[in-house]
């Protein structure tokens, strides 16, 4: 059969893969936007046209397709005027070893699955648990940062309910402290884990949004004091929308003072674990008892590329869970199911082993670096713009803004922060994120591409401004701007 990869079609796969990599190469080279502009009913349109019930067309035809479909109107990560959400350029070495992975399709649930991969990812978890501090830690890969949080808050969980005789009665008044910038997964993991609907409390915070150490110790006095119970504090390394980073070590004084699991969720802020330069705005996370790292975010890696670490290794143990066919209890190989919250699972350690052996743990945490040294310039930048409004500061590379001229009142600026994203998006040229700070909408830039430079920035700022006058000027329908815009 030619449709199965074997060794009878070793050389129709070298000729498919080839090909497709060529396409790839060609939209490299001659892709100029992120995206091409088409709006949700065009797209829609395609895809109801293809007839998956239809005739095959062949392996050619349909990779033709996808070129055509798939690739004429993706979002293209890589080029400098993209700046919306946390999507990283993704490195060579790791672009490569998903060829490996897709060709070899190993699972490394257990062991006799995938033999050496196992050793490998233990040897990628016990690299960045050193990072982090962790002298004898552990740790698995997981799908990203949401299942990571989850994981970590299951451990807290039960933690707190070891040795309870009646965990129904418990389980209610179980609290988990964190800010209002926290993941929305520590809420999506809270319901996941049966909590209350009042289980997550939130701490004060700066004017940064990042959590006061005397804030949650106030909070976990005040948990109890109600006579609930504190499960966990979350504290951020990496705000999603202001790039902040919450005082990890005065934070940990307050969680050890109480008796409370840590769990530091630093999915953005983990390209400080190899920066030569702001290593130093993680101090403290050695205290925690679990982090949750992306890779898939600040060490350039493609999606997916995350895990959670743990300080001691037998915090892993609830998560635990045998079956005869899968690895019996009286087992003594290595089966990473034993610790993962999934049974089969990529082999994604292999893409961080292959960077680390192609670029170094130095390189990539200089090239974190200059994304952040870009993210202060064009700080500088926009704080220097008389048409836009810098809102609030980053530690990392989030740079929040609206279009405000002068005269222009805060109802109008408020309305038009939808209408400008809408308007760039519509033109393809460049993509920005909204959000709300405070209360009020903003504008975004995610800086996570080393190769952007401050021209670009200032040009996709010009986009932004270009598209608010027309809208200030009486062209409210963003199709109007998106056409200034191009």
């Amino acid at each position: 059969m030619r449709e199965l990869l074997s060794s009878r079609t070793a050389d129709h796969y070298a000729e498919t893969v080839h090909t497709t990599v060529d396409r790839l190469a060609a939209r490299l080279r001659t892709t100029t936007q992120p995206y091409s502009g088409a709006p949700p009913a065009q797209l829609r349109a395609l895809v109801d046209a293809v007839d998956l019930d239809g005739p095959a067309i062949g392996t050619p035809a349909a990779l033709r397709e996808v070129d055509e479909l798939v690739l004429e109107h993706a979002v293209w990560f890589h080029l400098p005027t993209y700046a919306a959400h946390l999507n990283c350029p993704v490195v060579l070495p790791a672009v490569a070893t998903e060829a490996v992975l897709a060709a070899v399709n190993p699972s490394v649930d257990t062991f006799d699955q995938s033999g050496i991969g196992t050793f490998v990812e233990r040897s990628v978890v016990d690299w960045t648990a050193r990072r982090i501090g962790f002298a004898a830690g552990d740790g698995i890969f997981t799908s990203g940062g949401t299942q990571s949080n989850l994981q970590g808050l299951l451990l807290a969980r039960e933690h707190a309910l070891a040795g309870v005789a009646d965990r129904g009665a418990i389980l209610p008044r179980l609290r988990v402290v964190a800010s209002t910038s926290s993941h929305f997964s520590v809420q999506k993991a809270a319901l996941l884990l049966g909590l209350a609907t009042e289980a997550v409390v939130t701490a004060p915070v700066d004017a940064l949004g990042r959590l006061r150490s005397d804030g949650v110790a106030a909070t976990l006095a005040a948990i109890r004091a109600a006579g609930d119970v504190p499960m966990a504090v979350v504290a951020t390394a990496g705000t999603t929308d202001r790039g902040c980073i919450d005082p990890l070590a005065p934070i940990a004084d307050a969680c050890a003072q109480d008796g409370t699991w840590l769990h530091v969720d630093a999915a953005y802020g983990c390209g400080l674990l190899v920066s030569p330069t702001r290593r130093h705005l993680l101090d403290g996370v050695e205290r925690a008892r679990s982090v949750t790292v992306d890779f898939h975010k600040s060490f350039f890696q493609p999606v997916s590329s995350s895990a959670l670490l743990v300080r001691d290794p037998a915090d892993l143990a609830p998560v635990a869970w045998h079956a005869d066919y899968l690895n019996p209890e009286d087992s003594d190989e290595p089966n990473q199911v034993d610790k993962s919250l999934q049974t089969t699972r990529r082999f994604d350690a292999l893409k961080l082993w292959t960077t680390l052996r192609a670029l170094g743990a130095d390189r990539l945490g200089a090239m974190f670096d200059e994304v952040l040294d870009l993210a202060a310039a064009a700080h500088r930048w926009v704080d220097e713009d008389d048409d836009l409004v810098l809102v609030g500061r980053s530690q990392l590379s989030t740079v929040l803004f609206r279009y405000q001229p002068a005269g222009v009142p805060d109802a109008q600026a408020d309305a038009l922060v939808p209408q400008v994203r809408a308007a760039l998006f519509g033109s393809g040229r460049a993509l920005v994120a909204k959000t709300v700070v405070d209360g009020r909408p903003c504008l975004k830039l995610t800086l996570l591409n080393p190769d952007t430079t401050l021209d670009d920035v200032a040009g996709v700022l010009e986009l932004v401004r270009a598209a608010g006058a027309a809208l200030v000027e009486g062209d409210d329908l963003v199709a109007d701007a998106a056409a200034v815009a191009r």
